[in-house]
Parts: C-alpha cells; sequence; structure tokens
C-alpha cells in the first residue's frame, strides 16, 4: 500500500480529472481499504471497438496507473458481451453489432498496447461474458425492475432520439444496466470513464446499492481535444496520435497542435509539475515548448532516447529544409505513367497520401504538396523523370520510376 496518506493521494488523483462523485466519498473509501487492509477495486470498462490506444485513451490509463502506484488493484473489463450491443453514447442511431471474431481480435490488441501504461502485475483483465452470459430471462427481469424508463430516458442520447423520431433498439435501454451491473459483479469502489460515460456510471451507483455493495465512486477524466484542437482524439476523424506510433510521427503530429492546446496536453498526458510549466509557457518560445511536450510525451512510450532522435529528425528535416533519413517509397508503375507523367492527384490517391481525389486535388490547391522542394499547385500532370521526393504536409514519400 501506499506511505501517502488518505488526504495526499486524493490530492494526487485530482490532477488532471474532470469531476469525483464525489471527493468526500472518495477520501472515506481509501480511508476504509486502509483500515481493511485491502487495495480499492478500480474499473474501466472498455468496448472493444477501436483497439488503437491514442493519447486521448491515455489519459484514463495514465490515470489508471496513478492508483496502481498508490497500491490500488485496477480491473479492466473488457465488454465482449455488451460489445454485442454497443454503447449508445453519442451515437444517433443504432450501432453495428460487432461479430465475435472482431471483439476478440480487438481485445488482443487492447491488451498488447496497455502494458504500454499499465502494470500488468496490478492489472485483472475481466471479461462481462462471464457473468452476462449465464444470466437467465428471470435474472434479466429482476435487473430491469432495479430501474425505471424515465430513469434511462434522462440520458441525452435517448432524449433527442426519442424527441426525433429516431429508432431506440429496447436492446440500447439494457447497455446502461449491463455496465451498471457489471459493477455489481466486480465489487468496484471506484468506476473510471470519460465525462462522457457520466451516465452510466451513475447507473453502475444505482445497482450497487439496490444489490446491497457500497456505491463505487465515479471518477471522471476530460475529453482531449485531437490536433486541430476543436474536435475529440479519434482515429476516425485522424486527428489522433496513437501511443503505439513511431516516435518521429508522434513527434511531428504533437508540434502540430495549436499553441492554446499545449498546457491542457501537459496536464493530461505527462506527469511534469504545472508550476513549472506555467513558467516556461509565459516565458520561452512556443515552438521550444512544444519541442519540450513531444519530448515528455514520447519518453514514457518510447524512451529518452527515441525523443531526442525524434526532435533531431524534426529540427533537420522542418527547420533546415532537408529530406527524412528515411521515408516510404512508392515505385510507379508504366500503367500509372504510361509516358513518365501522371496526374498529381492521382499520384497522391495511389501513394495513400490522400484518402481520396477530391481531398488530393484540396491539398494540392491549398499549397499543402512539394515536388522535389518545389511547392505545386496544379493537379494536373507531373512529370516524374527519374523519380523524386514528393512531400504532403508533414509526410513524405520517395518515388521511384
Amino acid at each position: 500500500m501506499s506511505s501517502l496518506s488518505p488526504e495526499e493521494q486524493l490530492i494526487k488523483l485530482k490532477r488532471g480529472c474532470a469531476e469525483i462523485i464525489s471527493e468526500q466519498d472518495l477520501l472515506e473509501r481509501i480511508k476504509l481499504c486502509a483500515k481493511e487492509k485491502r487495495p480499492m477495486r478500480i474499473k474501466l470498462g472498455l468496448d472493444p471497438t477501436a483497439p488503437h490506444i491514442h493519447l486521448g485513451f491515455a489519459v484514463v490509463l495514465r490515470k489508471l496507473r496513478q492508483f496502481q502506484d498508490l497500491g490500488h488493484q485496477v480491473v479492466l473489463l473488457i465488454g465482449d458481451f455488451t460489445a454485442r450491443v454497443g454503447d449508445p453514447t453519442g451515437r444517433s442511431e443504432t450501432r453495428k453489432v460487432l461479430t465475435p471474431e472482431e471483439i476478440e481480435s480487438n481485445a488482443r490488441t487492447y491488451r498488447d498496447q496497455l502494458s504500454l501504461i499499465l502494470d500488468p502485475e496490478k492489472t485483472e483483465v475481466r471479461f462481462n461474458s462471464e457473468w452476462l452470459m449465464p444470466m437467465s430471462f428471470a435474472d434479466l427481469l429482476g435487473l430491469t425492475s432495479k430501474y425505471t424508463v424515465a430513469q434511462l430516458l434522462e440520458r441525452d442520447d435517448f432524449t433527442k432520439r426519442y424527441k426525433g423520431g429516431i429508432p431506440i433498439g429496447v436492446h440500447e435501454l439494457l447497455y446502461p444496466l449491463m455496465q451498471g451491473y457489471d459493477s455489481v459483479a466486480l465489487r468496484s469502489d471506484v468506476e473510471m470513464g470519460g465525462t462522457d460515460q457520466k451516465f452510466n456510471n451513475l447507473v453502475g451507483r444505482v445497482l450497487q446499492r439496490e444489490y446491497d455493495q457500497l456505491p463505487q465512486i465515479v471518477f471522471l477524466m476530460p475529453i482531449l481535444e485531437g490536433l486541430d484542437g476543436v474536435q475529440k482524439m479519434s482515429k476516425s476523424l485522424n486527428n489522433y496520435v496513437g501511443i503505439a506510433e513511431p516516435p518521429k510521427e508522434m513527434f511531428g503530429k504533437l508540434m502540430s497542435i495549436p499553441d492554446s492546446l499545449m498546457r491542457r496536453y501537459f496536464e493530461l498526458c505527462t506527469e511534469v509539475d504545472m508550476v513549472e510549466v506555467d513558467r516556461r509557457l509565459a516565458q520561452d518560445h512556443p515552438r521550444d515548448c512544444k519541442m519540450w511536450l513531444g519530448r515528455e510525451i514520447i519518453t514514457i512510450y518510447h524512451g529518452a532516447a527515441a525523443a531526442q532522435e525524434a526532435q533531431d529528425e524534426f529540427v533537420r528535416v522542418f527547420s533546415q529544409k532537408e529530406n527524412p533519413t528515411d521515408m516510404p517509397v512508392f515505385r510507379v508503375t508504366p500503367e500509372l505513367a504510361p509516358e513518365g507523367k501522371v496526374g498529381l492527384a492521382r499520384l497522391l490517391l495511389a501513394a495513400e497520401l490522400a484518402p481520396s481525389n477530391k481531398e488530393a486535388r484540396r491539398l494540392i490547391e491549398q499549397g499543402a504538396v512539394q515536388w522535389e522542394g518545389e511547392k505545386r499547385t496544379d493537379p494536373g500532370d507531373l512529370s516524374l523523370g527519374q523519380g523524386g521526393v514528393l512531400k504532403v504536409g508533414r509526410r513524405f514519400c520517395r518515388v521511384e520510376v
């Protein structure tokens, strides 16, 4: 157990959190567990639908690691059963049901990446099919009797869909109850989640009372904005930094965040003392602070040497205007460029530097594309010669003919 007092633990845990329901309950639970000589059980539910972990999701995972470092037990609940329903949070329509094969594949990826943050020795991994699969219809009726339809419709997602005449499956109404019952089955002391999970986590408190358990403390972490500085970090929005990405790619992405987000990234993605952060943000050049941020984050996942190497490469490429030491190679086939010429937009699409022809043309017209160091704003034919280096934004590709 931790040598820190309960009050000191609370101060440490509060860094960066959005809301604790409630702080006093958490303090009392820490004291109770210390008296009973047992660690608190800290639950995090995961529906394995998006297995690549990015910095936004790591915000919650890093807080879990803090709990572990204080001597508490983390319980990762892989929602292999609830994933067959899909969390309706933030959804305007019914979510596609995953196959068992997709669930197992995603769960394996989660387990591999989680070890980059969590201590495996203090991490218990459970699957909610353990208790939800064997439930009889009588068991289900007993569970549903402990919550009302009015309570479920307080959820903003359901209210909007109901008023908008958008269908809501009965199985979706059961999702918060299933997630809440997970807390009962695990006897969790604390449930972690993002602020978008507040409703689901509060259901767990209600159900634990109904099953004569101490209600869990709900510990909510903020949603981290992505590289655009506006929308939440998401792989689908392509505004994310994956924790398993190569260090040089991570560094380049982090250098592109808006200056206004630096303090938030320091607070939620690093352990740097915020007094020092505020001092340096006030007096140092934003570029230097952003490089510091990049080094701190990459050091966590790849080590200090890789972080310094990533910074050196960034300076060489983007400050000194040199080409990267290594870059992907795209070999042009005769079919693509029969006379040594190819439409620039078509080349970007073929080299996977743009997701569509429309996006390729937009990048070109906005001046984001260079060929051999020269900006190209015409999406038409490009003479390839003996090949060269194609640059799109911060991405490079060596084109060989």
